[in-house]
């Protein structure tokens, strides 16, 4: 049976052209377009925009009263807050789409790091009872 050193399996270039052609088919999914698409429409929405900076600074606001001022009770003011910011993006469609769009991504990403692993497992099995 052959074997590969680490440096062997790095630089063999028939593993990664198949990788890289996976990332091509996998960069041009259905998901994927979605998610640039979606992406795009918050990045040139001010409004989103808005309140996410103002979400950013509520929490830079958080560490500074549990860290510097200690003070629970504006900790926890500034937390509810940040939770009504929070609800007021998330009934935004375009953001729910979007975060749609990553879990979707996300999924197809383990899939196919299941399959391969499943694959490779399944080959070395019948490898090592052969």
């Amino acid at each position: 049976m052959e074997r590969y050193t680490n440096t062997e399996l790095i630089v063999r270039e028939d593993i990664l052209a198949k990788a890289k052609e996976l990332a091509e088919l996998i960069s041009t999914s259905n998901e994927v377009q979605f998610f640039q698409k979606a992406e795009k429409q918050i990045s040139g929405n001010n409004n989103i925009q808005t309140l996410i900076s103002a979400i950013k600074k509520k929490q830079k606001e958080i560490v500074a009263f549990e860290t510097t001022f200690k003070n629970k009770q504006m900790v926890e003011k500034i937390e509810k807050e940040i939770e009504e910011l929070q609800d007021q993006l998330d009934g935004i469609p375009v953001v729910s789409e979007f975060r749609q769009s990553q879990e979707d991504i996300n999924y197809l990403l383990q899939l196919v790091m299941s399959v391969i692993r499943d694959t490779v497992s399944e080959k070395v099995a019948i490898e090592e009872n052969a």
